[in-house]
């Protein structure tokens, strides 16, 4: 199993930092309706997370390359194609790195509840390409990795705790000290959006060369 989260890890990671979400979550936390609203997007985040990933692990479980040297080149084709696909969306974040404006859905934020607020947290982290796609190729990584079920599932837990820590964190650590942490809060989610293009840009890029190099290396 070390191996396999070893594979996934960046792209764990590249959730993680995934700009959008995190901007979300702060500002839910900096709402009227903080408790609710931000505990319903951390809990859709998760479950989004989970799902995106463990429903790709099971399809892609099929395609398991321990005799198969056809399955095999055409795991590698499926990355190799995931990571192109994340290198273009990187090129179209770097090409709107100028836009500044907010998303109509995050000036609706004041206005959520707690369920609407984890229907969002579902649908930026399943359903929003730019994550999808790296869920997708964990997924991958998880499901063509030879794991017996309980492996898999404990690799599936692996990936979406750390995919998601970056929502969590901020989520759990205002339930603590939330009139502490509003100010810092307050300065990332500003820095976070006037940014968010680039660094999104950065973090696709830099995940599909290296979906790519692992698809090219099992060629």
């Amino acid at each position: 199993m070390g191996t396999v989260i070893g594979e996934f890890l960046p792209l764990a990671v590249g959730v993680a930092i995934s700009p959008i979400p995190i901007v979300a979550a702060i500002l839910m936390l900096l709402s009227k309706n903080a408790g609710s609203t931000g505990s319903g997007f951390g809990l859709g985040w998760v479950v989004g997370i989970f799902a995106a990933t463990g429903i790709v692990a099971l399809l892609s479980g099929g395609l398991d390359t321990s005799d198969s040297g056809g399955s095999s080149g055409s795991v590698s084709w499926i990355k190799v194609a995931l990571g192109v696909l994340l290198v273009v969306l990187a090129g179209s974040q770097w090409r709107a790195r100028g836009d500044a404006s907010v998303p109509k859905w995050m000036q609706a934020l004041d206005r959520l509840n707690f369920p609407k607020a984890a229907g969002l947290g579902v649908a930026l982290s399943a359903i929003n390409p730019k994550n999808l796609l790296l869920c997708a190729s964990a997924g991958l990584v998880i499901g063509t990795g030879g794991l017996g079920t309980g492996e898999a599932v404990g690799a599936l837990v692996v990936f979406t705790v750390i995919a998601a820590s970056s929502v969590l964190i901020p989520v759990l650590g205002y339930a603590v000290a939330a009139q502490r942490l509003r100010g810092p809060l307050d300065t990332l989610s500003q820095w976070l959006r006037a940014n968010n293009h680039q660094v999104m840009a950065i973090v696709l890029v830099i995940m599909g060369a290296a979906v790519i190099g692992k698809g090219l290396g099992g060629l």
